[in-house]
């Protein structure tokens, strides 16, 4: 609990002087790409304060000039910053419509083009979703998302989720599927203290989706994808 501890303090004071220079400059200019390399930068640091050495591979898997969708499979807290500190560009995530109401973060994630999400199960808000998220990846915006929709218990992979495919299709934005474990031991589920060590990142090849004839058959190519990179036990 006390490296956790010192992250968080770490965050915190970066993420201060960070905020006060460059939130500024971002709504004058109404680009967050300097806030967003500032976060990640911040991001990197609290990783090596902490003591978590992250292996990437597959980065030659990157798609130039190109917008995509990194389809992950999640099984830790630690899986948002470890990604999205490793995407090339700037990449956006689904949100909690919530999280958008907290004061100045919730700012700070509208100037970023963060994609609310209604947890209702309401049809038009998916429809809402999926719409905003096709214009930002029209942008030339990244867009990351865990299509398992929550944290696996044990690590074990979930179901997926229907969403993320939808999107595709309807964006036509090749999916880059990304293998994501050892996470699950430095911070399991549940658990609010960190640990040090080492987690994995593979980027696999991406899947485009005019490859295939539905939804179903893209979400059977990205999830064998996914699991190709994990070990053995974690491919329920």
């Amino acid at each position: 609990m006390i490296v956790s501890l010192i992250v968080f303090f770490v965050v915190v004071v970066l993420s201060i002087p960070s905020a006060i220079v460059l939130m500024p400059w971002t709504v004058i200019s109404k680009d967050p790409t300097r806030l967003y390399n500032a976060a990640n930068s911040i991001v990197r640091v609290a990783f090596r304060v902490a003591g978590i050495q992250l292996v990437v591979t597959g980065r030659e898997n990157f798609l130039r000039g190109q917008a995509c969708i990194f389809m992950a499979n999640h099984v830790s807290n630690l899986d948002p910053p470890a990604l999205l500190s490793n995407l090339p560009g700037r990449t956006v995530v689904f949100l909690k419509h919530s999280l958008m109401r907290i004061p100045v973060l919730g700012y700070a994630f509208k100037l970023g083009q963060f994609i609310p999400v209604a947890r209702s199960g309401n049809a038009a808000s998916a429809q809402e979703s999926v719409a905003a998220a096709t214009h930002v990846i029209r942008e030339g915006v990244h867009i990351m998302t865990f299509v398992e929709g929550s944290r696996s218990k044990d690590g074990r992979m979930l179901p997926f989720k229907k969403g993320p495919f939808y999107l595709a299709f309807e964006s036509g934005a090749a999916c880059i599927p990304v293998s994501i474990f050892g996470t699950e031991k430095l911070m399991p589920k549940g658990s609010f203290a960190i640990r040090h060590g080492t987690a994995h990142i593979v980027f696999h090849p991406p899947v485009y989706p005019k490859d295939f004839a539905t939804r179903e058959d893209l979400l059977h190519a990205v999830r064998e994808a996914i699991a190709s990179g994990l070990p053995e036990w974690m491919r329920a």
